[in-house]
């Protein structure tokens, strides 16, 4: 076999394994929007029904018994204010730290991603009374601190990243110039750097959007957000397959159609820097 077959078949086989891993992560999509248009007796029936008379009674009732269009506006306030909060701080604390690099920086780096590894019920209690003091339990506010807070280390770690790409030289080109640190940061490093912020920026309104611990703890009726509605669809009884796939489709279809229509941004953002 030649060098060229042999590159062939590696890349034939890598083709096979991505459409079997992408089918993979497909079904669950596909079986819970198929669930959602069926009876509920029909979706536990066994074997599982591929082909049925569909029915949209489910999202009809969920309609009808609760106000889905809250709960996405919930949803939107808190995704889009976390990852503004949270892009508000690390794009200043991601410049000083990518071009004043110090002995520690890497350390704090490392330090600030650790704390993705605490769970997160292990802060509950400071967290719940802290916000019960300040009165802001059943607060977006409160989310959006939290959202900010969770996903800082990531959003921090990706732009210091993306700022390291940009030629130093730039910047002290604008610095004889006599810009400003702010100007600077706003003229000169987020346009060279906005495809990697629009990304990150992405990828955290994701990450919030799919958020349901703090949500369902902290929140009741007026700030809870999609995943807690998707939570509160439990009943005593058991699950309804049915109506708990129809109200776990209407929350995930406002972030997958956002994803699909950001997609090249949010690829040309991941590929920043990739190529010198």
């Amino acid at each position: 076999m030649t060098d060229k077959q042999r590159q062939n078949l590696i890349n034939r086989v890598a083709v096979a394994f991505g459409w079997i891993a992408a089918i993979l992560f497909f079904f669950p999509i596909f079986w819970m929007v198929l669930t959602s248009f069926k009876t509920e007796n029909q979706a536990i029936a066994i074997p599982p029904l591929l082909f049925f008379e569909p029915t949209l009674e489910n999202y009809t009732e969920i309609q009808e018994r609760t106000n889905y269009s809250k709960f996405a506006l919930n949803s939107i306030i808190t995704a889009f204010g976390g990852t503004g909060l949270a892009l508000l701080i690390a794009i200043p604390s991601a410049y000083s730290m990518a071009f004043n690099t110090g002995r520690w920086t890497k350390d704090i780096l490392m330090w600030m991603l650790s704390t993705k590894m605490l769970p997160a019920v292990g802060v509950l209690m400071p967290i719940y009374l802290i916000s019960q003091k300040l009165g802001m339990l059943d607060s977006k506010l409160a989310l959006v601190i939290i959202y900010a807070m969770m996903n800082l280390p990531i959003v921090m770690l990706i732009l210091f990243n993306y700022f390291r790409e940009i030629p130093k030289e730039i910047l002290e080109a604008s610095r004889m110039d006599g810009t400003s640190t702010f100007n600077e940061i706003r003229q000169v490093v987020m346009p060279l750097a906005w495809g990697g912020i629009a990304s990150t920026a992405l990828l955290s309104i994701i990450l919030c959007w799919n958020e349901a611990f703090w949500s369902i703890v902290l929140t009741t009726t007026e700030a809870s957000t999609l995943t807690a509605f998707v939570a509160s669809f439990q009943a005593p009884e058991g699950l309804f397959w049915a109506k708990v796939s129809a109200v776990s489709t209407l929350a995930c279809a406002p972030i997958v159609i956002f994803g699909w229509l950001a997609q090249k941004q949010l690829v040309q953002g991941l590929t920043f820097g990739a190529v010198k």
